[in-house]
C-alpha cells in the first residue's frame, strides 16, 4: 500500500502531465492551465479530506464526485465555479482514461447545474457613438479613441487587442491577426473609420508617447512592437485597457454596467441587427461552437419583441 507521501508524488506526476497534454495538444491558454491546475488539487483536498483518504485516481468514482458538487453547493458556490471545476475534473479524468490509467470517466454520469443564461449587455448606437467621440484630441485622447473604435469596429477581446503588433495590421486589407484564447490565430476586419483612427494614432501619437522619458526623468527600454502603448511608452495591459473604458463610461453617466466586453457585445448585436448570419459573427469573435454565437440571437429576438410592443397597435 502506498504512503500518503507516495500518493500524492504520484498524483502530482499525473497534473504535471495533464499540463504538458494542455499545453502540446490542446494549445490551452495559460488561464486555463492555472484554473485547471487548482481545481483538480482542490477536488484532491477534498477527497483526502474524507474517510476515503487521499485521491488515488483509480479509486475515485461517479458516487465521489457527487459528495464533491454537494460540498461544493453547500459552501455556496456561484454555479459558474461549480461549473468550471467540475469541467476541469471532467477533462482531466478524460486525459487519464486516454492514459489508461483509468477505465471509465467518473464524471461522465454526473450532471452539473445549469446556468442562468444572462442576455450580453450591449450599447445602442447612439450611446456607441458618443462613447467613441468623448476622448478628445490630446495624445492620450487620439490613443484612447483608437482602442475604443478598434474594440467596437472588430469585436476584439481586451487581451486580444493588447497583443497586436505593427507587423499584424494590414491596412490595404483592412484585416489584423489576432491571438485569441488558447493562443490560437484569426484574421479580424476592421472598417474605413476605425483604418484611419488607428493610421492618425500610428502617424501622430504613438511616436511621442514611445519616446517619453521614464519615471526618472530618462528614457528607458521601450524597444517593441506592440500597438497600443501608455504614457511612457510601455505596452497597454488589459488592466489598463479597462481603466480607459471606465473613464468615459463615468462621462457618460450611463446607467447600463458598460466594461470592455460590452463593446465586444455591441459588435455581435449591431451585425447580426443588420443581417449579418451567424456563422459570420461566429468567424469574426473567434468562437469555437456556434452555440456561444447564438447568445446575441436572443438579444436580437428582444429587441424585435420590444419594437413589435412599442408600435404595433394591437400588441
Amino acid at each position: 500500500m502506498l504512503s500518503k507521501g507516495e500518493a500524492f508524488d504520484g498524483i502530482a506526476q499525473l497534473v504535471e502531465k495533464f499540463v504538458l497534454y494542455l499545453k502540446l495538444e490542446k494549445n490551452a491558454s495559460q488561464h486555463t492551465i492555472r484554473n485547471y491546475q487548482r481545481d483538480i488539487w482542490r477536488f484532491v483536498e477534498f477527497v483526502d479530506n474524507q474517510d476515503s483518504g487521499v485521491a488515488l485516481f483509480a479509486d475515485i468514482n461517479p458516487l465521489i464526485i457527487r459528495s464533491y458538487l454537494a460540498f461544493l453547493k453547500s459552501k455556496q458556490y456561484a454555479k459558474a465555479t461549480i461549473m468550471r471545476r467540475i469541467a476541469a475534473l471532467r477533462s482531466f479524468f478524460r486525459f487519464l482514461c486516454r492514459e489508461n490509467i483509468l477505465k471509465e470517466n467518473p464524471c461522465k454520469v454526473v450532471s452539473t447545474p445549469k446556468l442562468d443564461k444572462k442576455l450580453p449587455v450591449f450599447l445602442d448606437i447612439n450611446e456607441i457613438r458618443e462613447l467613441i467621440t468623448l476622448s478628445g484630441n490630446s495624445s492620450l485622447g487620439i490613443r484612447d479613441q483608437a482602442v475604443l473604435e478598434m474594440l467596437y469596429a472588430t469585436g476584439i477581446r481586451v487581451s486580444e487587442l493588447t497583443g497586436i503588433t505593427l507587423s499584424d495590421i494590414d491596412f490595404s486589407g483592412r484585416a489584423i491577426v489576432v491571438s485569441g484564447k488558447g493562443a490560437k490565430q484569426r484574421i479580424v476586419l476592421m472598417g474605413r473609420t476605425a483604418a484611419e483612427v488607428l493610421q492618425l494614432y500610428l502617424a501622430n501619437t504613438r511616436p511621442g508617447l514611445c519616446a517619453n522619458p521614464g519615471e526618472y526623468g530618462h528614457q528607458i527600454d521601450k524597444v517593441h512592437n506592440y500597438v497600443f502603448v501608455n504614457s511612457r511608452g510601455g505596452p497597454l495591459t488589459d488592466r489598463s485597457i479597462r481603466r480607459i473604458v471606465d473613464k468615459y463610461v463615468e462621462i457618460m453617466a450611463i446607467k447600463k454596467n458598460v466594461s470592455p466586453h460590452t463593446l465586444r457585445h455591441t459588435f455581435a448585436t449591431h451585425l447580426l441587427d443588420n443581417g449579418a448570419d451567424l456563422r459570420t459573427v461566429q468567424e469574426l469573435l473567434g468562437h469555437v461552437n456556434l452555440s456561444t454565437t447564438q447568445l446575441y440571437t436572443h438579444v436580437t429576438t428582444e429587441g424585435l419583441k420590444a419594437n413589435y410592443r412599442k408600435f404595433h397597435p394591437r400588441a
